[in-house]
């Protein structure tokens, strides 16, 4: 566990210089989009979530819940993310670089300290397992916001290059036993409880759609076409007079894409990525089929089945982000609660996750028009 936390950490403070050095580590220099959180004010939230959890030993994320006073003055109003929208995270009053960053050296160098001393560890290990997984989303974020503003990423970064444009699966569907137990080591609160549900017969797409294959639907007018969008999907098309998916620019007869600050030609057979709902939705009505239920999408990545691939592109469901029968929220209040019924369901990982959250039963979640994150799709049929 420490090595984990100290690791996390490092790469956490290498994406944050790498918006740095390009004049963002201000945050009146960030634009202010929904795309986007300012760096700052993420660093200093990622050290304020573990000083919270693990040394003011807070049972919950509720405001009151706090056992012991934090290390900053201001740090509950500056970097609770509960009690500071999104949209007033640019207008804060936040301490230097210099300042947030000797916060995140002191919670980490206690929470280690902490840990060192704890008498009954596998009891004690849930506040630090907690921790480490809001920083590895963390970090997800911040790759994303670096290839949203065109920066480069961290030489030691992947970039992803996920397989694309496979056969298809049939399944015989059966009983599914979706979701994880509590019982099983950490799991966010949305995986739970693990419930009984019916999966009928089905076709799945053994990878996610390439690029190639995408760019078919482009090139037949298909951002053109309403007949393949839904209400929703036409309304946002309009308003983003979109054309292509998100940083594909054409160059001749081929196309090309922003990649972290780089124009590079697209892999025919990688993954297609930075799609939102709409687009995959538009693109399985232009092919005549469909996306998967996120119940299909875990039986398919639970089979064990050879020629399913999975785990490098987050990819959309027919699902929206709902809760389980029985769902108790964790201690993370904030994380999935206030997204239930707005959201729609993402199932896998991108190369940006850690492998530490990389699981068959991982819910993802997004906002169906957001295109800014390592998201595609894969098609599905009865």
């Amino acid at each position: 566990m420490a090595q984990s936390l100290l690791a996390a950490r490092q790469t956490t403070l290498a994406l944050f210089d790498c918006y740095a050095a390009a004049g963002y580590d201000v945050v009146a220099r960030v634009p202010r989009q929904i795309e986007l959180t300012p760096p700052l004010w993420q660093l200093g939230n990622i050290a304020w979530f573990a000083e919270w959890f693990i040394l003011r030993e807070a049972p919950s994320s509720h405001p009151a819940d706090a056992v012991y006073n934090g290390l900053l003055t201001r740090g509950d109003d500056l970097f609770d993310a509960s009690l500071v929208p999104h949209r007033a995270r640019w207008s804060l009053d936040l301490p230097s670089v210099g300042a947030v960053k000797m916060y995140c050296h002191e919670v980490l160098d206690r929470v280690l300290d902490k840990l060192s001393r704890e008498a009954n560890i596998d009891s004690a290990l849930l506040p630090y397992r907690l921790a480490l997984a809001h920083e590895d989303l963390c970090r997800e974020q911040m790759l994303a916001g670096l290839q949203w503003l065109g920066l480069a990423a961290p030489p030691s970064m992947p970039t992803g290059h996920a397989p694309g444009g496979g056969g298809q699966i049939a399944f015989p569907g059966g009983t599914l036993q979706q979701g994880s137990p509590r019982q099983t080591g950490f799991v966010f609160d949305n995986e739970t409880p693990p419930y009984a549900c019916y999966v009928a017969p089905f076709a799945i797409d053994s990878t996610p759609v390439s690029n190639a294959q995408f760019a078919d639907f482009v090139d037949d007018g298909g951002y053109q076409n309403r007949q393949f969008w839904s209400g929703a999907g036409s309304a946002w098309l309009m308003q983003q007079e979109r054309s292509s998916p998100l940083y594909w620019q054409r160059d001749g007869a081929q196309w090309r894409s922003q990649r972290f600050g780089q124009v590079v030609t697209l892999a025919p057979q990688e993954a297609v990525r930075h799609l939102n709902l709409y687009e995959a939705q538009a693109y399985c009505a232009w092919i005549g089929r469909r996306l998967a239920t996120e119940s299909e999408w875990e039986y398919a990545a639970l089979s064990g089945h050879p020629l399913f691939q999975w785990g490098q592109v987050w990819e959309w469901t027919a699902t929206p982000f709902e809760p389980y029968p029985g769902f108790e929220a964790g201690a993370w209040r904030g994380y999935s609660t206030p997204h239930f019924l707005e959201a729609q369901v993402l199932r896998g990982a991108s190369f940006a996750t850690s492998l530490r959250l990389v699981s068959p039963r991982m819910r993802g979640f997004q906002a169906p028009q957001r295109c800014d994150g390592f998201a595609g799709l894969r098609t599905c049929a009865w």
